[in-house]
């Protein structure tokens, strides 16, 4: 049986072995979304051979999906390219003519929102009435006011006081609180709807940060996300389409679909049971069964590699982090993995026979009047309905039919996810009776709807900055293994790609891309002397 022992020579210079065979580095990519699709497509193109994507579902595209119901494409996943100065996502679809039926509607210069820039928001209370529209517009210039001094305290160093707990959702709350409170100029009454517009403004930034609460989004971190310049856009047949750009130019047999990985063994720590299978395999050259690393797949596969970019969710890694990896990661990337926050954002799409919306509505929010001195966005199990911040109208009908997206985030979206298509339906439709005051609004015809929390193969929607962590903490989960200060061995044996390891752009579907071109750079500069 041959030794899994770091031989001398290898130890002296790590990627001797490598260029003195003459043979091409094995690099296997685990996950087919768009930061290992992107990583893969730029080896390949550099002149590397020997790739490999594993896949654990039976689809490439990760947290992207696009549906197609009828003549329309719904996205359960990631909707806006975000930014076009500069982001490779944008400039993948004007290249390829996918923008060339985007309606004005589906372009918005400022900030994100999550609903048409077309027509007006109604803004319902639970009461069954509208807030009048001066008093929405009020309130929403006093709320972006304060939303701009969260930037600050990353952008220019501002120190943060205590009272704020070194979150965005207390320090908004409380000072939108106390600006509502001693505005001279309004009644009680409108005191009051303001009092509970906070909490309703607080859902749409937590389905926009994909956290359970902005109570939870780190304030002096906050600012450090960076918006790229330009108009934001919508792909209307499908942002699936950049993914199949991506994967275009990469041969069928890179990907191997409904591969899921039960642990990568790195740092030459060859387990005696995949020696033993390694032994027995006649396939393995012997030079594969002193591999720097292994990938041991759930249907009991070893594959050897020299270097694998490892692009799950951060969600995966903070429940899979143990098992995943052999020996454990180090404590730092532990740390890093813990501190930093992903959570649920989930879509429900209903499709109705007619609009009962006029024809001015592009959403319906959802302000609970009770909520007016609220603290927490914590709803008991049988109340999750109350986290839905609001129900958009797609536009226009002429593609989508009449279909509204609903929006929740956190915990309350996983208890959502659980509930049966029937019962989402129908208590939808009662949120809808209940904040339009028409009793006779019929349910609707379909529902579609996400699941990424769930999911073990996601868990999560996309990551933030919570409190307690910082861009440092992003770094260090980007950080290969094993660590050249530490080791005399191969280097970059473990890389770490995907949109929660981009410092400024996480979240982003920009941020996964240039995360994976990033980790392919650097092999491609590693290897430079091979590849000419």
């Amino acid at each position: 049986m041959q030794s899994c022992e770091i031989s001398a020579d290898s130890t002296d210079d790590p990627l001797s072995s490598g260029l003195r065979r003459k043979r091409q580095p094995r690099i296997v990519v685990i996950g087919a979304g768009l930061a290992g699709l992107s990583a893969a497509k730029a080896l390949l193109e550099s002149g590397f051979t020997d790739v490999t994507i594993l896949e654990a579902t039976d689809r490439i595209g990760g947290r992207v999906q696009s549906v197609k119901l009828g003549h329309a494409t719904f996205e359960l996943g990631a909707t806006w390219i975000h930014g076009s100065h500069g982001n490779p996502v944008y400039h993948l679809a004007e290249d390829n003519g996918l923008l060339e039926e985007t309606t004005d509607g589906e372009r918005s210069v400022g900030r994100i929102s999550l609903y048409s820039k077309n027509g007006v928001a109604y803004h319902l209370t639970n009461n069954g009435q509208r807030i009048p529209k001066d008093v929405v517009e009020e309130f929403s210039d006093l709320y972006n006011e304060v939303y701009n001094l969260t930037q600050e305290f990353f952008q220019r160093g501002k120190p943060v006081n205590a009272e704020s707990q070194n979150s965005v959702g207390v320090f908004t709350r409380d000072v939108v609180r106390k600006r509502v409170k001693a505005d001279p100029d309004d009644t009680e009454a409108v005191k009051r709807l303001k009092l509970a517009m906070i909490q309703q403004y607080l859902k749409v930034e937590s389905c926009e940060s994909s956290s359970h609460s902005m109570d939870e989004v780190s304030l002096s971190e906050f600012g450090e996300w960076t918006e790229i310049p330009g108009a934001h856009h919508i792909i209307p047949c499908g942002f699936i389409k950049i993914v199949e750009i991506l994967a275009r130019s990469i041969p069928e047999s890179v990907i191997q679909l409904r591969k899921p990985v039960k642990c990568i063994h790195w740092n030459q720590s060859v387990s005696k049971e995949i020696e033993r299978v390694a032994d027995h395999n006649s396939d393995l050259p012997k030079e594969d069964k002193g591999s720097d690393v292994f990938v041991e797949c759930e249907d009991c596969e070893f594959i050897p590699a020299d270097h694998v970019i490892v692009t799950v969710s951060l969600g995966v890694l903070k429940k899979r982090h143990e098992s995943l990896f052999h020996p454990r990661l180090p404590e730092e990337k532990v740390m890093a993995i813990e501190k930093l926050g992903i959570n649920t954002t989930d879509k429900i799409f209903l499709e109705f026979e007619e609009p009962f919306w006029s024809s001015e509505c592009n959403s319906i929010q959802f302000v609970w009047e009770d909520e007016a001195e609220s603290e927490s966005l914590t709803y008991p199990e049988e109340l999750w309905y109350k986290k839905i911040c609001s129900f958009d109208v797609l536009y226009p009908p002429e593609r989508y039919g009449y279909v509204l997206s609903g929006w929740i985030c956190g915990e309350e979206a996983l208890i959502m996810e659980k509930c049966d298509d029937e019962t989402v339906a129908e208590t939808c439709t009662e949120m809808l009776r209940k904040f339009t005051g028409n009793p006779n609004i019929p349910k609707p015809r379909r529902i579609l709807r996400s699941s990424w929390g769930s999911n073990p193969n996601f868990r999560g929607s996309y990551s933030y900055t919570q409190v307690g962590s910082s861009g440092a903490d992003v770094e260090k989960l980007a950080k290969p293994l094993p660590y050249a200060e530490s080791s005399k061995t191969a280097p970059m044996q473990v890389m770490f790609s995907g949109e929660a390891t981009h410092r400024k752009y996480y979240s982003t579907t920009h941020g996964a891309v240039l995360s994976g071109q990033r980790e392919a750079a650097y092999l491609i500069e590693m290897y430079q002397d091979l590849l000419q």
